[in-house]
């Protein structure tokens, strides 16, 4: 069975802050507004650095992502998809698109 391993953060108030933005994204009152968002942008929801770039996740998470080094860099893309991958499967059908791989 597959166990992820653990590593620590090294920058945590840079990295509680991309949290602290990217969690209430996909909390249920505003998970819709944001895969809207990401659908008439025309890019892909597991599309991390193309969201970043575009401003869709918060200046914000902008500021602080770059704050972080490479490793933490990882877990918060690490976190990010974790989190994509927890929306309801109703959503996920009805945004397919942003969620498919072609």
């Amino acid at each position: 069975m597959f166990v992820q391993a653990v590593l620590p953060v090294k920058d945590e108030s840079h990295f509680a802050a991309v949290k602290a933005s990217l969690e209430p994204l996909f909390t249920s009152g505003n998970v819709t507004g944001f895969l809207k968002r990401v659908q008439r942008s025309k890019l892909r929801v597991r599309d991390f650095e193309g969201l970043l770039r575009r401003g869709l996740l918060g200046a914000a998470t902008i500021e602080a992502y770059q704050a972080l080094g490479d490793s933490d860099r990882g877990q918060a893309r690490e976190l990010y998809l974790s989190l994509v991958e927890k929306v309801t499967p109703e959503l996920r059908g009805r945004f397919l698109k942003v969620y498919a791989y072609y």
